[in-house]
């Protein structure tokens, strides 16, 4: 299958582009700059250039390949403003590669959040959140899910930390906070629990997926259902030298509130339908790799 890809140099981004290259596929990759075209070509994929808003040149790759994965969303999420607009520019990128594909009978794979769910951890079958900071996400996925006209359309959730040597996902914002203040700090008591999933165990997933998932359905890509905040922040803190202290969530900015939250996944059904395995470090192993 020739795939359309866009953030294929992310944490995510680039082990997705590694297991589909090492499996078969070939890939159409977006690229905003010589940097990233140049880490893509490295990696073997073709390179569109282009920015995740230029939605004539998302259609043209979509128009090009056999299929497409959608990772790529704004780095910049220093304020509630900053965040909406990155949420806004997915929601159209996503829009635009949907109706291109419509009538096509070509799959598309997006990405997600898993969902918080009082007192249990959220599972497969749970709806998105559409209200709150990350709210137009789901709202956008949700449409892309419920487009029928001649598409295969799939979500994969990811949770709140993607990790790879030490790095990546909620869990490096608390690396990056430490670093920035001298402490590692963890909002609430701690006690709330983070999903976790290795890069290179979730790129397997998004590859299964691709291939065979039936139309509208979503997928756990959870290798670690819940760990302590206050357990990952004590990792850092020791293999940073710092000290381990609650902070106020208010320090986190946009995030904080969902910092703050229980917010457990399963990804059972994940597993037993689609045979998918993680193998890799779980997230508390690979925090040992933070260097000082």
């Amino acid at each position: 299958m020739h795939v359309f890809i866009t953030g294929g140099t992310g944490t995510i981004g680039s082990a997705v582009v590694a297991e589909l290259l090492g499996n078969g596929h070939t890939v159409l990759a977006l690229a905003r700059s010589d940097g990233s075209a140049q880490a893509l070509e490295s990696a073997g994929a073709k390179v569109l250039r282009g920015d995740l808003a230029d939605l004539h040149v998302l259609r043209s790759g979509a128009a090009q390949c056999d299929g497409v994965i959608s990772l790529a969303f704004g780095r910049d999420y220093s304020s509630p403003d900053t965040l909406a607009r990155a949420i806004a520019e997915e929601s159209a990128a996503l829009a635009a590669l949907g109706q291109e594909l419509i009538g096509s009978d070509r799959p598309i794979v997006t990405v997600s959040g898993t969902p918080w769910v009082p007192g249990r951890a959220s599972t497969e079958a749970d709806l998105l959140p559409t209200d709150g900071p990350v709210g137009g996400r789901g709202r956008s996925v949700t449409a892309l899910l419920d487009l029928s006209r001649g598409l295969r359309s799939m979500a994969v959730r990811m949770p709140r930390t993607v990790h790879n040597e030490g790095q990546g996902g909620f869990a490096g914002l608390l690396v990056d906070a430490a670093r920035r203040t001298g402490v590692s700090g963890y909002p609430g008591d701690g006690t709330q629990r983070w999903p976790a999933v290795h890069a290179l165990d979730a790129a397997v997933l998004f590859r299964l997926v691709l291939e065979s998932a039936p139309a509208g359905t979503s997928w756990h890509a959870v290798g670690d259902e819940g760990d302590a905040v206050r357990d990952i922040a004590t990792v850092i803190g020791r293999r940073l030298g710092l000290p381990v202290e609650e902070v106020p969530q208010e320090n986190f900015g946009p995030f904080g509130p969902i910092f703050a939250m229980d917010q457990p996944a399963s990804s059972a059904h994940t597993r037993d339908a689609l045979g998918w395995q993680p193998t890799h470090s779980g997230l508390l192993e690979d925090l040992e790799n933070i260097q000082p």
